[in-house]
């Protein structure tokens, strides 16, 4: 093979991790090949490739196709450290310096919600939770508020495979209830958290919102019942809300981010989707 058509191939397997980094559920081969316009055998040699780099995996046994966890995790990495992440890192900053209690900054991936950045203020919980951290979608105020911004079919697929575990006694476990929760939640524009994830931790989230419908993060406050309740923290909401719309703009622009033809750029948030 020639050094032009190395590259060839190297671009179009760039675009099919680009392509279903854009989808908003996961893409067959025949969905690949028609959307690129290239014949099935073709797509189906690059798919090749790319799950034996580890680029691209199958969703479950059927025949669909998403980007790997190392793809997301190179995304995460790359909102961890370039430029945007300073002025993050200063606006939680001021946020924990008003509020007197921990903020966080968390994005969704794959099964699982991750802190992009967190400053911790007053915080006596014991847990460590670092940037990189993972933390589950179904407990935490966080995790219930991405998922509320989910599309519907996208939600439904994501409750259906979560193992919704017991973390404490005030954990929803029943998908029914959290199906509920979840809808109370996007309605009123800010998750919850009443100690279902560590044991007298309350949490509060607003979501960092990217385009008129798509929440691309979560901006949460987070510390113990003895130092504030729930209703505490729901006083900080209006106050959540500004301070994210601030964050909102470290991040791409928001038509940016929005499915572009396939030579636009690509940000690396739309990896990021469950």
């Amino acid at each position: 093979m020639t050094s032009t058509q190395s590259n060839a191939a190297a671009i179009r397997a760039f675009r099919i991790v680009e392509l279903l980094a854009q989808a908003q559920q996961p893409l067959t081969l025949m969905d690949i090949s028609n959307r690129m316009d290239l014949p099935k055998q073709s797509v189906h040699r690059l798919l090749k490739q790319l799950e034996n780099a580890w680029l691209v995996n199958r969703d479950g046994p059927g025949k669909h196709y998403v980007c790997s966890s190392r793809v997301r995790q190179m995304a995460i990495n790359m909102l961890m450290t370039t430029g945007p992440a300073a002025a993050r890192r200063a606006i939680l900053q001021e946020m924990a310096d008003k509020v007197q209690a921990s903020c966080n900054l968390a994005i969704s991936s794959g099964d699982a919600v991750v802190y992009l950045d967190r400053v911790e203020a007053n915080w006596n919980a014991g847990t460590k939770l670092a940037p990189g951290t993972r933390v589950p979608f179904h407990c935490t105020a966080s995790g219930k508020l991405l998922m509320s911004f989910l599309p519907k079919q996208q939600r439904e697929s994501l409750l259906k495979r979560l193992p919704l575990r017991r973390w404490t006694e005030r954990t929803i476990s029943e998908a029914d209830a959290l199906r509920a929760d979840l809808e109370q939640t996007r309605k009123r524009r800010f998750g919850m958290n009443v100690g279902e994830y560590l044991p007298g931790v309350v949490a509060i989230a607003v979501p960092v919102m990217l385009s008129a419908q798509r929440a691309g993060a979560a901006l949460a406050i987070q510390v113990s019942a003895q130092q504030f309740s729930i209703a505490d923290l729901m006083q900080w909401v209006p106050e959540l809300h500004r301070v994210a719309e601030r964050l909102a703009q470290t991040f791409d622009a928001p038509d940016e981010l929005l499915p572009q033809p396939l030579d636009a750029a690509e940000s690396p948030l739309a990896l990021l989707q469950p």
